[in-house]
């Protein structure tokens, strides 16, 4: 199960809207003790394309770096789907690189909502895990839990 402040859901969806029609990509980092998902980066996308993600190699150096110099993590691997549901590509899974990390997709393919959902994808087997947000949405913006409680959907309007 991944758990996760509300404000970081809302902070990926918005990353999210903000670069559609193009993918959004980015990394959560936690302290490597807990795991814990705290800091959101948001990162270019270097294909600047519907279909396709890919770091910025040099970006993602400089954050690997930054993340190991304050001892974290990349809790969580995320980026947007644009025309289709928050499921992971054939692609994405062979992109997969870090097997302790949860992976969220966005799914931006509808205007007024937004579907989050978390995967572990570990050796091309992808598993869908529930997400538990924590804090208090009403601060952020409005959730709503979609047609499954592993599914949180955002109420963008």
């Amino acid at each position: 199960m991944l758990r996760i402040d509300h404000a970081l859901v809302a902070a990926m969806v918005a990353h999210a809207r903000a670069d559609h029609p193009d993918e959004a990509c980015g990394v959560i980092a936690g302290p490597a003790d807990t795991g814990e998902p705290k800091r959101h980066i948001p990162m270019l996308n270097a294909e600047r394309s519907t279909t396709f993600y890919r770091f910025d190699a040099t970006e993602q150096l400089r954050v690997w770096r930054d993340m190991d110099d304050a001892d974290e993590i990349p809790v969580v691997i995320y980026h947007s789907h644009t025309a289709t549901e928050a499921y992971p590509s054939r692609t994405d899974v062979k992109f997969a690189g870090e097997p302790d990390a949860h992976y969220i997709l966005v799914s931006t393919r509808e205007e007024s909502v937004a579907d989050v959902r978390s995967y572990r994808i570990v050796d091309g087997e992808i598993t869908e895990e529930p997400i538990q947000a924590l804090g208090d949405p009403d601060a952020v913006q409005s959730y709503k839990f979609g047609h499954s409680p592993d599914v949180l959907v955002y109420d963008c309007q």
